[in-house]
């Protein structure tokens, strides 16, 4: 009973959090784990149940990802779904032992890079620069391989990319984020759900309690002016979340 409160709370979180600002992942990973789950099926089951959030805030943007732009969205769909297979492949070969050592570095980095993200993409945006299609495409694909292997901090992460490029309308910047995030999703779940690294039980909990959470959040999102305070709390749990796998013992 205790173990389904916690995953129905974290499920709830997550999917307000990620409504309103992202970092969703940080609750709902660690809770998946504190289940019992082990951890590679954990970040598997974890991708899964934030997909449909993902397919609600791309369907809120649809406007914004219509309005034409470089690289062709083919051109970045195409290379999503081959990234995304790379990192979901590779995650499939990582012994667990060795998935279990990286997870605490990549939580540090998503943490680093939630912490930061928006003020460097700011940046990029203000300065107007714009890179050829080919090294473009190349950088986005490094991003997707990391969403296929491991999905937190994968938002910010494709708002960065995506202002490297050249990327200076924020929503539509947003709103190719999420529609990345949906094919990036997709194809790693396919593949996870293949390899049997799903836990349909857990999920079921998770992925309901999500989607409530964002629409919850959607609801939010509308009356919250400044996410700062938001932000901050996000960044905290996941410094702490980091500190708390590192501890964490081998296997």
């Amino acid at each position: 009973m205790l173990t389904g409160i916690i995953l129905v709370l974290a499920g709830l979180g997550a999917g307000a959090l990620n409504a309103i600002a992202g970092g969703g992942t940080f609750l709902t990973f660690p809770a998946l784990v504190w289940a019992g789950v082990p951890p590679i099926m954990a970040n598997a089951t974890a991708t899964f149940a934030a997909l449909p959030g993902y397919v609600g805030s791309a369907w809120a943007y649809r406007t914004d990802i219509e309005r034409g732009g470089k690289p062709p969205l083919a051109h970045l769909f195409g290379t999503a779904i081959v990234g995304g297979l790379a990192g979901a492949s590779l995650l499939l070969v990582t012994p667990e032992e060795l998935f279990s050592g990286v997870v605490p570095w990549l939580l540090l980095m998503a943490t680093l890079a939630f912490a930061t993200g928006p003020s460097f993409v700011r940046y990029l945006a203000k300065s107007g620069r714009e890179t050829p299609s080919p090294t473009a495409l190349a950088l986005v694909f490094v991003v997707s391989v990391y969403g296929g292997y491991f999905n937190g901090g994968l938002g910010i992460m494709l708002l960065a990319a995506f202002g490297v490029i050249g990327m200076t309308d924020l929503h539509r910047m947003n709103g190719l984020k999420n529609l990345m995030s949906v094919i990036l999703s997709v194809v790693s779940v396919a593949t996870y759900a293949i390899a049997g690294l799903i836990d349909w039980g857990n999920l079921l909990i998770v992925g309901l309690s999500c989607a409530m959470g964002g629409y919850i959040g959607a609801v939010l999102a509308r009356r919250v002016r400044n996410t700062a305070v938001l932000r901050l709390f996000i960044i905290a749990i996941g410094l702490i979340m980091t500190v708390a796998f590192f501890m964490r013992p081998a296997g």
